[in-house]
């Protein structure tokens, strides 16, 4: 296995600890500044999040330049996003901050589009990435981090900023979505059946 690949599978390992780090308890006080209040978990759930994000660059990057691309790695690159993205918004739901409908758009849009690829992948195409997609990817990131640190540091001025970043999340992932199906509108056959 390359290299590229074991990053892709480092970001996959890392999403049950981001979990238990977002569900379990610790017992020590939270962290307080004026009227901003975060836990521990929180902070380090964060900081795994963000490392496990990174990860996603890197291992494409080292893919790319290198001539490590394998097919493995097609199949495990977009896994490891979904799995990451869908396991902290649904804990995020499970904290009361996120709404279920934004993170169940979310994760059907992943289904389909992964749906779409897999019907690529019997006609012998491969779907890239596209510019929405990337898009999507980083407004996901955005929202996450935000929803993660309890809306810091615009919390302290009452700029709803996590609210904000959710809403372009979930907008930015179904027009990304709708665009993958647009573009690939020639691999949905409905005459044959």
């Amino acid at each position: 296995m390359n290299l590229a690949n074991r990053i892709t599978l480092a970001r996959i390992f890392l999403v049950p600890l981001i979990m238990f780090f977002l569900l379990i308890k610790l017992p020590l006080p939270p962290v307080r500044i004026q009227e901003f209040s975060i836990t521990y978990n929180q902070i380090i759930a964060a900081l795994i999040f963000i490392i496990a994000a990174s990860t996603d660059s890197l291992d494409g990057y080292i893919a790319r330049s290198r001539k490590m691309i394998t097919n493995l790695g097609k199949l495990l690159d977009p896994l490891a996003d979904k799995l990451l993205v869908s396991a902290v918004l649904v804990s995020l739901v499970e904290m009361g901050k996120v709404d279920a409908w934004i993170v169940i758009v979310i994760i059907s849009r992943e289904f389909a589009v992964t749906g779409l690829r897999q019907i690529a992948l019997l006609e012998g195409k491969v779907m890239a990435a596209g510019k929405w997609g990337k898009i999507k990817t980083a407004t996901q990131i955005t929202a996450i981090i935000a929803l993660l640190i309890n809306n810091f540091p615009f919390e302290l001025v009452g700029f709803p900023f996590a609210t904000i970043a959710s809403w372009v999340m979930a907008a930015t992932t179904m027009y990304s979505g709708v665009d993958y199906f647009v573009k690939n509108k020639d691999l949905l056959d409905f005459t044959n059946g």
